[in-house]
This record gives C-alpha cells, structure tokens and sequence, in this order.
C-alpha cells in the first residue's frame, strides 16, 4: 500500500530554503520517493491554503516513508533547513 508524506512549509529565508532543497530532492530519490507536487498554485477548497509550500511525496509504504524522514540523508537536509523555514508534515497510507 502507498503512503504519501504532506508537507507544507512557510519559507523566512529563501536563500538557505534553496540549499535544503539540494538535499532534500536527492534523499527523497535515494529512499524511493517520489514527488507528486512541488510548490505549485494551490486553492483552498476548506480551511484555509498553506501559507507557503505544499508539498507530496509518494513512497511505498508509510514504513519506507518514515525511513526516509528518519534517516541520515533527510536528517542532514533538515537541519539545514532549520532558521530556513516553519514547516508542517505528515505521512498517510493511500488506498
């Protein structure tokens, strides 16, 4: 079963954003992921819109996707983008 990671960030220094994305895309490809979105338009259709990025990534399974967040590659990405970026994400198991 597929999972999807949701993430939605609100970018305060784009500059450094920009290096974290340098090393978020290719941990993402390493762990086999693969981006569905990727800071398109968005429209609210309840609630409201992120206020920044919004973000899909599709993986196996929730378990590959967890490993992905959790593993080295992504970790050093992540802290670069701490001070970078508020961020908001979450895994879902697809049907």
């Amino acid at each position: 079963m597929g999972a999807y990671v949701v993430y939605e960030a609100e970018v305060t220094d784009p500059e450094r954003y920009e290096r974290y994305k340098e090393l978020a895309g290719p941990a993402v490809a390493a762990a086999g992921g693969r981006y569905l979105a990727r800071g398109g338009r968005s429209a609210s259709l309840e609630g409201a819109a992120p206020a920044g990025r919004a973000v899909v990534i599709e993986f196996d399974s929730l378990e590959a996707a967890v490993a992905w967040y959790e593993g080295e590659a992504y970790t050093a990405a992540r802290a670069l983008r701490e001070g970078a970026a508020t961020a908001r994400a979450y895994v879902v198991e697809g049907s």
